[in-house]
């Protein structure tokens, strides 16, 4: 079973002030997969009446980002998580509020084992967007890469 890791939702919503600004909430977080939500605001809406493109987008990535935060963790002292690259398909007109569950698709030890080898790892997240109904209407995969922080500069002498 995969590691309880509630403290990301307070982790995020620190880290990453949008969280709060879109009234981003989390449910389940482990190291394999993370839900997300984002309730129906009028504000966030684009011309027909469903949620912005970018706000489905941005729950999405922010769904991708807590699954990523919560399986590498442990290495925050020597790497820096960010995204590389993502893709996400529109399949339906939202309605209502929207869930993203997003699941980390390698094996984390596989990703922190390819770090520890002193590689730059690439790791995938599919995320679901589904709306009120339980309509799946989004649909993206987030590239994040374990970027290692750079060894400080020598003192010059």
């Amino acid at each position: 079973m995969a590691d309880d890791a509630s403290w990301v939702a307070g982790a995020m919503a620190q880290a990453v002030p949008w969280v709060g600004t879109a009234g981003i909430t989390f449910g389940e977080i482990t190291t394999e997969r993370a839900e997300a939500f984002l309730p129906d605001r009028a504000d966030q809406h684009n011309h027909v009446g469903g949620p912005h493109a970018a706000v489905m987008f941005g729950l999405g990535e922010t769904a991708s980002g807590a699954v990523g935060l919560a399986a590498f963790a442990a290495t925050g002292d020597r790497a820096v998580p960010l995204v590389v690259r993502s893709e996400i398909g529109y399949l339906k007109l939202a309605r209502g509020d929207l869930r993203a569950e997003a699941v980390l698709t390698r094996p984390a030890g596989e990703v922190i084992a390819a770090l520890d080898a002193g590689e730059r790892p690439e790791f995938t997240v599919d995320v679901a967007l589904v709306d009120t109904a339980g309509v799946q209407t989004g649909a993206m995969t987030v590239v994040w890469t374990l970027k290692p922080h750079r060894a400080p500069e020598p003192a010059s002498a």
